[in-house]
């Protein structure tokens, strides 16, 4: 099932923050689409993402100053 979390607006480091507390609900297998607007996590999502062993399905820059990437629980 594919989650999505906005965090657009929302300030480093909350963006990973929401990111890390939504993926402990979820399911293995389950996917949490995270759209965002602060560079910092443009490094600091897909490095938590690597060290949980999180596959990245789709990581894309949507405008200007904003990004969404996918990420798979694992």
């Amino acid at each position: 099932m594919l989650y999505e979390l906005g965090t657009v607006g929302m300030v480093c480091p909350f963006p990973l923050i929401e990111a890390q507390k939504k993926m402990e609900t979820l399911n293995i297998g389950d996917e949490l689409k995270i759209d965002f607007d602060c560079t910092q996590a443009t490094e600091a999502i897909p490095n938590w993402a690597a060290e949980k062993n999180y596959p990245v399905t789709n990581y894309e820059q949507i405008g200007d100053a904003s990004w969404t990437i996918t990420v798979q629980k694992a």
